[in-house]
C-alpha cells in the first residue's frame, strides 16, 4: 500500500493488491471521514433537458463514514456515507453515496489515528515482492508474488516442438518474449527467482544478467523444481526451495504455521485450533500467537464479526496472515475450516 500522512489525522492511501484493499476494510470505521475522485449524475437545469435524466459528471467528495464491506466477487471495497463537501455544485451536500474503491485508486482516510490501525496500515509496506519464472523449453510460466498472492500472467509457448530444439528455432526470441513479459509485471523493489527442469534456467539467467533492462534487479537460481509453465509455478510455492530462498516472505511464514499446525494435529498436540470457533475461544484466553485465515472465512461468517475479532487480535499482538485462493496453501487453509492458529499455551475445551 502507498501511503502519504497529511498532517496528524489524515493519510493519503492507494491499495496496490487485494491485500491492502482487505487491510483498508480492517481499517476505516464508521464516523471516519473519506475524501476521494468519483461521479455522480447531475441533472442539467437547462430549457431543453429532460427531467428524467442527468449527465454523470466526475467530483470530488468528502463523506462521513456510515457502513463499508467487501465485494464478494471482485477485489473492491464500498464505502458508502453522507456527503459534506462536494466540488460540484449540482452535488448537495447531506445526500448519500458509495465509493467504490478499486487498486490503484486514491483516497484520503481522517480518523483518529489508533495502534491497531496504524500498525494494520504500514503492514504491507515492508513487503518485498517477487517475480517467479518456471522456465523450459517448451514454455515458461511467470508471476508476481506479493504476501501469500500470485498475480499471473499467460504461458509463454517457445513454439520448439518438444525437448529437442528445431533447426530454426531461435531461443534468443523466446528469453526476449519472457524477459518482455516479467517487465510489464515486476516493481522496482523485487527480485527475480529461475527455476524449471535442465539447463535452460541458467540460460536464461545468463541473458537477464547481460540485458540493462534486467541486470538491475536481483535474480537468484532455484534448484529442485523439474516442471515449466504453471506447474512449476505452484510446485515452486508448495517446495522446501520456496522456504529456503524466500524464508522472509510471508508465503514462507505462512507455510511454516500450516506445516507446525497438520505436526501438532497429527501428534494430538493441544497448541493450535482449527476453524472460527476454537479460534475465537483461544483468542479470548490471549492464547493466540499467529492466526492464518482464508478469504473463504469472510465469505462464510458475518464480515463485521470477523473483523472485530481480527483487530481485537491484532491488538494483543499476534500475527495475522491472508491467504487467498490463488496459492495451494490458501486452498489448504480454507479446507481447514478456513482459519487456523499457533498457541503460546493450550487452552481447555
Amino acid at each position: 500500500m502507498i501511503t502519504k500522512t497529511i498532517d496528524d489525522n489524515s493519510i493519503a492511501v492507494m491499495p496496490e493488491d487485494s491485500d491492502d484493499l482487505f487491510n483498508l476494510r480492517r481499517i476505516i470505521s464508521k464516523g471516519d471521514r473519506i475524501v476521494g475522485d468519483t461521479s455522480r449524475v447531475v441533472k442539467q437545469d437547462k430549457e431543453y433537458a429532460r427531467p428524467d435524466r442527468g449527465d454523470r459528471v466526475k467530483v470530488r467528495i468528502a463523506l462521513t463514514v456510515e457502513k463499508i464491506s467487501l465485494d464478494d466477487v471482485l477485489d473492491r471495497l464500498r464505502i458508502s456515507g453522507i456527503i459534506t463537501e462536494s466540488s460540484n455544485e449540482a452535488v448537495p451536500h447531506g445526500s448519500h453515496h458509495s465509493f467504490i474503491l478499486k487498486v490503484n485508486d486514491r483516497i484520503t482516510i481522517s480518523k483518529k489515528w489508533g495502534p491497531v490501525a496504524k500498525k494494520i496500515l504500514q503492514s504491507n509496506n515492508k513487503q518485498i515482492g517477487f517475480v517467479l519464472i518456471a522456465v523450459d523449453t517448451g514454455d515458461c510460466g511467470v508471476a508476481r508474488l506479493k504476501g501469500t498472492h500470485l498475480e499471473f500472467i499467460p504461458n509463454i509457448y517457445s513454439g520448439s516442438g518438444g525437448k529437442r530444439y528445431k533447426t530454426n528455432f531461435n531461443i534468443e526470441k523466446f528469453f526476449e518474449q519472457i524477459q518482455t513479459a516479467l517487465l510489464s509485471i515486476i516493481k522496482e523493489t523485487d527480485s527475480i527467482i529461475i527455476f524449471g527442469p535442465g539447463e535452460t534456467k541458467r540460460r536464461f539467467a545468463n541473458f537477464l544478467q547481460k540485458s540493462n533492462a534486467s541486470q538491475k534487479y536481483s535474480i537468484q537460481i532455484a534448484e529442485g523444481i523439474d516442471s515449466g509453465g504453471e506447474d512449476g509455478i505452484y510446485t515452486f510455492t508448495k517446495s522446501q526451495s520456496m522456504k529456503e530462498i524466500i524464508s522472509e516472505s510471508k508465503l514462507a511464514k505462512v507455510s511454516s504455521i500450516i506445516d507446525e499446525v497438520m505436526i501438532q494435529a497429527n501428534k494430538m498436540g493441544k497448541r493450535f485450533t482449527m476453524g472460527f470457533d476454537e479460534t475465537s475461544k483461544a483468542n479470548e484466553f490471549g492464547a493466540v500467537e499467529s492466526i492464518v485465515f482464508s478469504d473463504n472465512l469472510i465469505q462464510t461468517h458475518d464480515e463485521s464479526k470477523i473483523i472485530e475479532f481480527l483487530n481485537d487480535a491484532e491488538g494483543k499482538g499476534v500475527k495475522i496472515y491472508s491467504v487467498d485462493s490463488s496459492t495451494d496453501i490458501g486452498l489448504r487453509v480454507t479446507g481447514l475450516g478456513g482459519i487456523i492458529s499457533l498457541l503460546r499455551y493450550s487452552v481447555e475445551s
